[in-house]
């Protein structure tokens, strides 16, 4: 599950990091970024409220294969370069990959003892920064050497590759798979409805949104904002890494510490404040900034915004029953994509709008404040419905 999340990650994060080079070359305006991310986290709203059936019918380790073919697809999709192409490629990408995690979390959840799901989530989570820093290292220079479309192509043979190596497997992971269950479309509005009943899982789908909202307006601006202030688009790419590098072993620390030292509840407010913080102090960054204070912010936002995954899923695995854990997460991960659709598409209206980069940041930045105030506050003691 960590492989198959690392070449998704790493996958998805490519047409962020190689933007400068796209944008050259298609001539495109820099807020495409935000509408392609848009378009992709839209997609995977959907797909999250509806993947819990598919999961339970075919298994998580054929959905997560079936998420590594359409990453694939959509990735060298974008080699058109046309206007619809791009806009199939967002949509494959997000609707096919989005099923990764609800997947991976109702495998794991098999496997593992309550009190250890902070962690060994949060292991499994580390993956998205290790692709994410794969991507930032090694994208922006392969696209230096060849171009754009062959990096794309690349890292599409990578995801197919891996899905045929899973299956050797299949038969072992997926032996709790129920082939007569059928896929109906009340469960979009089931899937939402458990979550959204339920006062701890609803604090923690608001915590999603607006904590991948940050992550996602990041990811996608992040790179082009540095080229903006004077960085070189490999530089850029090395300071993105820096980011994404010492996410890794901070998730893993969140992971143990909300498995044995600190309720997650409390810890997630933290994060939500420092990422606050920190994306807000990104947005005063200039020309004149020193790269190891544009570094430390960036840095920061490593050790917050790329690095709540697996405390947030594991609270929600821990609150699913125990038959519905794919369908729980992927019911929390829907505000979460609701949350990567609409803050880059919010900061591209700004950009548009403003001509700055800046106050988009800040703007995206509010709602985890809010959520952090929101988990401060004492917990509902009981599960039921509201």
């Amino acid at each position: 599950m960590f492989l198959q999340q690392t070449f998704i990650s790493l996958g998805k994060a490519l047409p962020a990091i190689i933007a400068p080079a796209i944008i050259l070359d298609l001539r495109l305006d820099p807020a495409w970024i935000g509408v392609y991310f848009g378009i992709t986290a839209l997609a995977s709203v959907v797909t999250n409220l509806g993947c819990g059936s598919l999961i339970v019918r075919h298994g998580a380790l054929r959905v997560s294969q079936v998420a590594l073919v359409m990453l694939a697809i959509g990735t060298a999709l974008t080699t058109q370069g046309t206007p619809l192409a791009l806009i199939l490629s967002a949509l494959i990408c997000g609707g096919g990959t989005s099923a990764s995690t609800p997947a991976s979390s109702h495998l794991l959840a098999r496997c593992t003892l309550p009190k250890f799901y902070p962690l060994v989530f949060s292991i499994k989570q580390t993956a998205v920064p290790v692709g994410l820093l794969l991507a930032g290292i090694f994208a922006p220079q392969l696209t230096e050497w060849t171009d754009w479309r062959t990096t794309m192509l690349a890292s599409a043979a990578a995801c197919v590759l891996y899905a045929l190596l899973l299956q050797p497997v299949r038969g072992m992971f997926d032996a709790d798979r129920e082939p007569t269950r059928s896929f109906k479309m009340s469960d979009f509005q089931s899937t939402l409805a458990s979550v959204i009943k339920t006062p701890n899982l609803r604090a923690l789908s608001l915590a999603c949104l607006a904590f991948n909202g940050v992550q996602a307006t990041f990811t996608a601006y992040f790179v082009v904002y540095l080229t903006t202030i004077g960085y070189t688009p490999v530089a850029a790419g090395f300071v993105f890494s820096i980011a994404v590098a010492v996410a890794v072993p901070s998730r893993i620390v969140w992971g143990w510490l909300g498995s044995v030292r600190v309720p997650p509840r409390l810890l997630m407010a933290g994060l939500a404040f420092a990422m606050t913080a920190s994306v807000m102090l990104l947005a005063l960054c200039g020309p004149s900034w020193p790269t190891i204070l544009v570094g430390m912010i960036a840095g920061v936002l490593g050790v917050t915004a790329l690095s709540w995954h697996g405390i947030l899923l594991a609270e929600a695995a821990r609150l699913a029953p125990e038959d519905m854990r794919g369908t729980v997460t992927g019911g929390v991960l829907s505000f979460g994509q609701a949350g990567a659709s609409a803050f880059p598409l919010v900061y591209s209206a700004l950009l548009n709008g403003t001509g700055s980069y800046g106050i988009g940041f800040i703007i995206c930045g509010v709602p985890a404040l809010l959520v952090g105030m929101q988990l401060l506050r004492p917990r509902p003691h009981a599960l039921t419905p509201s």
